[in-house]
């Protein structure tokens, strides 16, 4: 069903706004009326989304997206309404009024058509994968087939709403290098661009020899004055390779291999992989999910093709009847903390517990981590920024200082 935008005034006279659902506009303007809602201006949601081309062509909607904490929040609603005993038609309906974003509040009005007519939600949801994952979809299927929907879609809105946590304290704690090498880039681009080639002019005209380190950065200088534009090129070519080298098989092994021995950085995401294979894994098997269907899923939840591999070696394992834990150990990737946990866990007939256990320790561990790393990355910025900038200086004033020498003598 379509999303429409409108503006209006309401019973009170007060201008108000925001978006309804209806089968056409005619259907939207009649259901605002029966909200006591007098529309002024009623539009279908993409045509106020953003700037058209001409022939109907709307941009916007290729640029919107549903964010981590938007299904999050999403999912922690519909268990709510579900919890409630309000049957899953109405709790859709009162979903899409409740959402703001507008991509969600439209895919979410699809499903309910669809849920209406008799589809199953898990088989709807599967219809958008770029919003409900194959683990989100297996999740709701398997709640669905067990009746306990309300218990998956509780565990699933703690999932989606720890990987929003942990991706805004990431990005949090790299934010600021980011912005800080930003600045140093531009302020050097400036300084070599601007600044060095006034005052290398003084020492060409002087015909003196020049140290080392300033013939360097003349050279470096000289080469952003005549060849710019070439930097500007290579910038882009050099993403798009490294994007299309990062594609293919190797390039990913390459790459998620280094990530994982990556100094400071290495271990942290293997936690974040290890704490995310741990929570999902225990919360498909405790909705019910087989074991050897759980493993299939939370291969790709890792987002490391190195452990995806072991992940998926260990589900061949199991499938002959090894244990779980005995093929992660062997492959080395997997911590021995983690491995014999896991193994007491097959052993007492607690694993999924075990497994919570292992994903709540190393979300802590990461938290302490980009907590230290916040606090430490600050000073190290300044300090390298600081000796970037003092080597520029330093290659300025060598000169300046041995002509002042020979002046004197």
């Amino acid at each position: 069903m379509p999303i429409y935008s409108y503006k209006g005034i309401d019973a009170a006279g007060k201008k108000v706004g925001g978006t309804i659902d209806g089968e056409n506009v005619k259907a939207a303007r009649a259901k605002l009326r029966r909200l006591n809602v007098f529309p002024t201006d009623v539009e279908e949601a993409g045509q106020t989304a953003g700037i058209s081309l001409k022939g109907g062509i709307q941009i916007a909607k290729y640029f919107q997206r549903v964010k981590v904490q938007d299904l999050a929040n999403m999912t922690r609603q519909l268990s709510t309404l579900v919890a409630a005993n309000i049957p899953l038609v109405d709790s859709l309906t009162a979903l899409v009024d409740q959402v703001e974003n507008p991509l969600l509040k439209e895919t979410l009005s699809k499903i309910r058509e669809r849920v209406t007519e008799g589809t199953r939600l898990a088989d709807a949801m599967r219809g958008y994968p770029d919003i409900f994952s194959e683990l989100y979809t297996n999740m709701i299927a398997a709640g669905e087939a067990s009746g306990a929907l309300e218990t998956v879609l509780t565990r699933l809105a703690e999932i989606t709403e720890s990987q929003a946590r942990l991706k805004s304290k990431v990005m949090g704690a790299l934010t600021y290098p980011i912005v800080m090498a930003t600045v140093g880039l531009l302020l050097m681009g400036f300084l070599l661009v601007t600044v060095v080639p006034k005052i290398t002019k003084i020492f060409e005209d002087t015909k003196a020899t020049l140290p080392l380190p300033t013939k360097v950065l003349v050279a470096v200088s000289s080469f952003l004055q005549s060849y710019w534009y070439v930097v500007l090129l290579l910038i882009p070519v050099a993403i798009y390779l490294f994007r299309r080298f990062k594609k293919s098989e190797r390039g990913t092994e390459l790459i998620d291999r280094y990530t994982l021995k990556a100094p400071i950085f290495g271990e942290m995401f293997r936690m974040i992989a290890i704490s995310r294979f741990c929570r999902t894994l225990a919360t498909m098997m405790a909705s019910g999910v087989q074991l050897l269907t759980a493993m299939d899923i939370v291969k790709n939840i890792v987002q490391n093709s190195v452990l995806t591999k072991v992940i998926e070696d260990t589900k061949n394992s199991v499938k002959e009847g090894e244990s779980i834990a005995e093929p992660l150990k062997r492959s080395g990737q997997f911590p021995p903390i983690v491995t014999q946990m896991i193994a007491i866990g097959e052993k007492t007939g607690e694993l999924e517990t075990m497994l919570e256990r292992i994903a709540d320790n190393y979300e802590q561990q990461v938290d302490t981590k980009v907590s230290t790393l916040t606090t430490l990355l600050e000073p190290i910025m300044i300090v390298v920024m600081g000796g970037v900038v003092s080597a520029i200086v330093l290659s300025i004033l060598l000169p300046i200082l041995k002509l002042n020498q020979i002046a004197k003598g």
